[in-house]
C-alpha cells in the first residue's frame, strides 16, 4: 500500500494517525505528510533516535529498555502506544505506528543489520511486527516505511470486530 491509501482509508474510517520514528528518522511521517489531506488524519510525528528519548517522550518503559535494548517488539509496542496517547486530542489518536531496528551498516547491541520492528497500537492493545530485511542502510530504512504502511493500511481496513448478541 501507499501513503496515498493510508491517508484514504484513514479519511474513510474517520481515524487519526500518531507516529513514532527512531530507524526511519521521518521519513515515515513523511510519506504520510506528502499526500495531499494528511492533515485531516496525522496528529503527530516523534523522531526518538536516542533511546533515552523511547522513555522521556514516549513514555518507554525505562527497565525494559535497559532490559531489552531499543531494537525488540515489546519497544515498538510501547512507541506506537506512547504516540498514540501523545496525540491526545481530545481522546488519542485512532492508531499509533512505531518503527524501531537496525538499518547497519553496524549490528547494533547483538541485533542484526534488517531486524527491524514496527509497533502498532489501537484502542484494542499493541502489538509488533518483526521484519528481517537485506540490503543496504537506504533500502532497509526504504522497505521498513512500506511495511509501516502495510501495516497501517491492514489495521485501517480491518472491518471491525462483530459482536454478536446472546438471547
Amino acid at each position: 500500500m501507499t501513503a496515498a491509501d493510508v491517508v484514504r482509508l484513514a479519511r474513510e474510517a474517520g481515524a487519526t494517525i500518531a507516529v513514532a520514528e527512531s530507524l526511519t528518522g521521518g521519513a515515515l511521517a513523511s510519506a504520510i505528510v506528502d499526500v495531499p489531506g494528511a492533515s485531516a488524519v496525522l496528529r503527530l510525528g516523534v523522531v526518538a533516535y536516542d533511546t533515552a528519548m523511547k522513555a522521556s517522550v514516549l513514555g518507554v518503559d525505562a527497565a525494559l529498555l535497559a532490559e531489552r535494548g531499543a531494537v525488540d517488539g515489546e519497544v515498538a509496542a510501547r512507541m506506537a502506544v506512547g504516540a498514540r496517547l501523545l496525540a491526545d486530542v481530545g481522546g488519542p489518536a485512532t492508531i499509533g505506528v512505531a518503527t524501531t531496528g537496525v538499518a547497519g551498516p553496524e549490528p547494533q547491541d547483538g541485533h542484526a543489520v534488517g531486524e527491524v520492528h514496527v509497533g502498532l497500537a489501537t484502542a484494542d492493545g499493541a502489538r509488533s511486527i518483526r521484519l528481517d530485511l537485506a540490503g543496504d542502510r537506504a533500502g532497509i530504512r526504504a522497505a521498513t516505511v512500506a511495511a509501516a504502511l502495510d501495516a497501517l493500511a491492514a489495521e485501517l481496513a480491518a472491518p471491525p470486530p462483530t459482536i454478536t448478541a446472546h438471547p
